[in-house]
């Protein structure tokens, strides 16, 4: 597929977007339905303040959708693919983990036979 410069733009802005671990937490907290702020704040562990900018982003990327209701505002995924694509990055990561874990424990073994 053949893109151009504008194109790389917008994808590479969407994966920033993605790149910020507060972001990531806020997206996982919304993955079993919407939640307001104060729920988010509770969930991710950071400030009102903090979470609230981070909303702000998410939904002018239109990954979330925001609802006020009373004196509340309710957030929620738009399209539930997001989670597809972490799914796969967790898994190729997890994976990435586990070889790593089995080389290192390979070399601890071999290291422990030729201790000097």
């Amino acid at each position: 597929m053949q893109l151009d410069d504008q194109a790389y733009a917008h994808i590479a802005k969407y994966f920033q977007l993605l790149a910020e671990p507060m972001r990531l937490k806020i997206l996982n907290g919304l993955r079993d339905g919407e939640k307001n702020v104060t729920e988010l704040v509770d969930l991710s562990g950071g400030t009102q303040a903090n979470v609230s900018k981070h909303l702000a982003l998410l939904c002018a990327a239109k990954l979330i959708t925001r609802e006020a209701r009373g004196t509340k505002a309710y957030y929620r995924i738009v399209d539930q693919r997001i989670y597809e694509l972490c799914n796969l990055v967790c898994g190729q990561l997890a994976s990435q983990m586990s070889l790593d874990a089995a080389a290192n424990e390979t070399f601890i073994s071999a290291m422990q036979g030729n201790v000097v």
